[in-house]
Parts: C-alpha cells; sequence; structure tokens
C-alpha cells in the first residue's frame, strides 16, 4: 500500500465518519439503517464495475463502513 493510497484511505474515513456523526445528530434516524442503506448502494455499484482498479475505492469506502456500523451498531446487533 502505498502513502498516497494511506492518505486517500484516511481522508476517506474522516469523511465517513463526519458523515455518520452529522446524521445521528438527528433523533428520527436509525443510523444502523442509514448506514446499511449506503452499504448496499455501495455493493451495487462495486458490481457494475468491470475492472478491479475501479472497485478497489467503493471496496475501501465499503469496508471503513463495516467498521463503522460494528462500532456504531453494536449493542443494537447484540439485541437482536
Amino acid at each position: 500500500m502505498t502513502i498516497q493510497s494511506n492518505r486517500r484511505d484516511h481522508s476517506k474515513r474522516i469523511q465517513l465518519l463526519n458523515w455518520v456523526l452529522e446524521n445521528m445528530k438527528n433523533p428520527d434516524i436509525q443510523i444502523c439503517t442509514v448506514i446499511e442503506s449506503r452499504m448496499n448502494k455501495i455493493i451495487d455499484e462495486i458490481n457494475k464495475k468491470h475492472s478491479i482498479l475501479e472497485q478497489d475505492p467503493l471496496d475501501t469506502e465499503l469496508r471503513i463502513l463495516d467498521w463503522i456500523l460494528y462500532q456504531v451498531c453494536s449493542n443494537e446487533i447484540k439485541r437482536i
């Protein structure tokens, strides 16, 4: 992994965390559902791509969102 790739991943992490935090400010939003919905959209986008190079940034975003989903929604997941 290159330094540029690490910076891109770091920037994407910050961007996604900020997006989640902004959404969490609204008590009417079910954040776990919102995160899962975004993840499903990314999966759909990945499936439309024909090259790994096109899929890689989306895959990175998906992995970050998966980690965020676990961190934010782990209590909800345990109740199910």
